[in-house]
């Protein structure tokens, strides 16, 4: 089989680098873009919601003990 592959890529060099080649970049661009993706919601949008909750929570009126009563 790989005799075969070889004799392949041997004769047609641009089909190997299109079966190989291609799928493999492909893969290396996913994968850098999963990572890229995955710190710029990790160190940009994450914090900036935890901010944006923290300060909804802090400066949020507090009028637990004015809530009418269920009766």
């Amino acid at each position: 089989m790989f005799a075969l592959f070889a004799r392949l890529f041997a004769l047609r060099p641009l089909l190997g680098v299109a079966v190989l080649g291609i799928p493999v970049l492909a893969l290396i661009a996913i994968g850098l873009t999963v990572v890229v993706v995955g710190k710029i919601l990790l160190f940009v949008v994450l914090p900036i919601v935890l901010v944006a909750w923290i300060v909804k929570r802090v400066f949020k009126p507090h009028d637990d003990l004015a809530a009418p009563s269920a009766e």
